[in-house]
């Protein structure tokens, strides 16, 4: 999922459920076989999604997804509380999504973010999780985010150690190219570890601002982005 910093509120991406083909059998019923251990699987899955939490992963699994679990609710699962100080008002109407697929569980989370007596959003946050069962996404986590500031024009990237196997931090800042008081705020830091990847997104529009409510500086969202998604990525791994 790439930053849409006009669209905070963008909806996950959606996927139809996958139907498992039993593979072409030999003589000896081996695609009876096949079906077989399809019906078990599923059986398996229903059992451990009963839970409030999804477990991924067990023995025998090519993914390398580090015993990450995807919350049901990624906006009380994930960790946002750096942020707090700057909006401490809770967002009541959170948008939010989950997603169970062969290929990929995901755990969605739309934020509006609140100073004190504000009656609408004073800036946005997102957090995604994505735990790849089938493809591994280094390759294009890698390609996608590095180059990110190359591909779109008036953004920063730059590499973060310390967050999994590797990391990025993607920013923008237009609020000092107007005289008018306005422009945004915009940082994302996007994380790979394993075949889990991880991204916290937040952006502020000068325009919905009173001028005694100036947003936090762009240093200071990108420390708590660094704290928080450590500290959720810490809290999601068995």
């Amino acid at each position: 999922m790439q930053p849409q910093p006009g669209n905070p509120y963008a909806q996950a991406p959606q996927y139809g459920p996958a139907v498992p083909v039993p593979a072409a059998g030999g003589r000896g019923g081996g695609a009876g076989k096949a079906v077989l251990w399809a019906a078990v699987g599923a059986v398996v899955a229903s059992a451990a999604w009963a839970g409030g939490v999804f477990l991924i992963g067990g023995k025998g699994d090519s993914a390398d997804l580090r015993g990450y679990k995807a919350p049901a609710d990624m906006c009380s699962g994930g960790d946002y509380s750096s942020f707090k100080s700057e909006y401490p008002q809770d967002d009541g109407s959170p948008t939010k999504n989950t997603l169970k697929n062969p290929a990929m569980d995901e755990s969605y989370c739309s934020l509006a973010l609140k100073k004190t007596g504000s009656t609408y959003a004073d800036a946005y946050l997102t957090m995604q999780l994505d735990l790849h069962r089938k493809t591994n996404p280094g390759p294009e986590f890698t390609a996608t985010w590095k180059n990110y500031g190359d591909s779109h024009t008036g953004y920063d990237a730059s590499p973060v150690s310390g967050i999994g196997d590797e990391a990025y931090l993607v920013s923008q800042d237009t609020t000092g190219s107007s005289s008018s008081g306005s422009g945004s705020r915009y940082a994302t830091l996007a994380v790979r570890d394993g075949w889990v990847t991880y991204e916290m997104t937040y952006s502020a529009y000068l325009t919905s601002y009173d001028q005694d409510k100036n947003p936090p500086s762009l240093s200071n969202v990108t420390g708590w982005l660094k704290k928080d998604a450590a500290a959720t990525l810490g809290k999601l791994k068995g």
